[in-house]
């Protein structure tokens, strides 16, 4: 009960973190469609790609593929996770490349998993889905007059996805389940417009966008584990989210403001409007190559239609289809060893990836390699602190598009412990 009880507070203070908006840093992208969406990827897959959809290992929690959850045996797995980002933001304006360098993190899930039976695994996790934190400025001028315009914009928020996952064995090699996720958060967004005259008395027109989401989606997994010899094991994964309406509701406000004060009554537009966003469609499949729980080789590739996003008030998210590619690496070097250094697992990855950003008709793009290692910890080695490094780019410095070159970093921790087991006494 005592460990029910940590993880539920734990939970607790994920929500309010999360739900005061911190993400990545500066994201000029995330203000497009529902924000810049976070790998769901935990610390361990992070290390060799991504790769989750058609691999699990035993230590390790999956939350990519409810199927794989069955994988588990009979011991209980809490795992916390954490993820920082420092990056430099460029862009050319005005023939010279002006650099934006900046740095966020947040707590990035909790989860646990245990066994309801010896084919049947659950877990209950929260983590973020997504967030928007940007700031721009742009100048232009009145046509037909000397006055210049300035015009602001910024972004803040974050959605937060509560899960509860379903893993059954079907057959000796076949495997089921099913994700059932509550989206949650709010999004706030401003932009403010000012002819300059005179910089005390200029009028400025304010307008502010808040938008409150709250419903839930599903994803339904399948994998299949055929056995090559002895030695080698064939894991065959599948994940499919169907497009899905998120509820909420928006309020639009005008107002005029001079001297950092309101001169005029706001002009609500819309106030807590009902409506609903379209979250695309999402299939991913992948296929890994094991030994023995020693060494795991896998490649992986999904698509979203981001092209059929649509906004609360039912607008056209102008996003286009995104394409994701991953390889990945797991290495042990003799994990039935009794020696510490044999048990250490290393971890590499590369991804490939087509993002639903399109600036100046070219669709942006996303590579990035990573390292990984777990470090073996407590009685018997079953619980692991992770580390997982990426690098990477998107965007270049082409035209209007801004390039992002940044390199992440993730720490978590897998706890194993046997929970639910009848006492013996002699």
């Amino acid at each position: 009960m005592k460990k029910i009880s940590l993880f539920v507070v734990g939970l607790g203070l994920l929500a309010t973190t999360t739900l005061r908006g911190q993400g990545l840093g500066n994201s000029p992208y995330s203000a497009l469609g529902l924000g810049e969406v976070l790998p769901s990827a935990n610390v361990a897959n992070l290390g060799m790609g991504g790769i989750g959809v058609s691999y699990a290992s035993p230590f390790y929690l999956n939350s990519q593929n409810p199927a794989l959850l069955a994988r588990r045996t009979r011991f209980t797995i809490f795992e916390v996770g954490l993820l920082g980002q420092q990056k430099a933001i460029s862009q050319i304006r005005a023939n010279e490349q002006q650099t934006q360098r900046d740095f966020g993190g947040n707590l990035s899930y909790l989860a646990l998993a245990f066994p309801l039976s010896s084919r049947w695994n659950t877990s209950i996790s929260l983590r973020p889905y997504s967030f928007v934190d940007y700031q721009s400025r742009q100048y232009g001028k009145v046509p037909g007059t000397i006055y210049e315009t300035v015009l602001n914009y910024a972004g803040r928020g974050a959605l937060n996805k509560a899960s509860v996952s379903n893993g059954v064995r079907l057959t000796k090699n076949i495997y089921a389940g099913v994700d059932a996720s509550f989206l949650f958060g709010n999004i706030s967004s401003t932009s403010d417009s000012q002819v300059l005259i005179n910089s005390t008395s200029d009028i400025i027109v304010s307008r502010v966008n808040r938008v409150g989401y709250a419903d839930a989606f599903f994803t339904f997994g399948g994998a299949w584990r055929p056995t090559i010899n002895k030695d080698y094991t064939l894991n065959v994964g599948a994940t499919y989210s169907p497009r899905s309406r998120i509820s909420g509701s928006e309020t639009d406000v005008y107002q005029q403001i001079q001297g950092g004060r309101p001169i005029s009554s706001s002009d609500t537009l819309r106030n807590s409007i009902a409506g609903s966003a379209v979250l695309p469609q999402q299939f991913q499949i992948g296929v890994t190559l094991e030994k023995n729980n020693q060494l795991a080789v896998g490649i992986e590739a999904g698509v979203q239609n981001w092209s059929l996003y649509r906004t609360i008030s039912d607008q056209p998210g102008n996003l286009r289809d995104a394409l994701h590619t991953a390889i990945g690496l797991e290495y042990t070097p003799k994990p039935n060893s009794t020696r510490y250094r044999d048990l250490i697992t290393y971890r590499a990855g590369f991804q490939y990836n087509t993002l639903p950003y399109q600036v100046d008709g070219t669709q942006l793009t996303d590579v990035n390699g990573s390292l990984g290692v777990s470090i073996p910890v407590g009685a018997f080695f079953v619980n692991h602190v992770n580390f997982a490094l990426i690098g990477g780019q998107r965007g270049a410095l082409v035209g209007t598009q801004i390039r992002e070159r940044y390199f992440r970093f993730a720490v978590g921790l897998s706890l194993n412990d046997w929970w639910f087991r009848k006492s013996v006494i002699d």
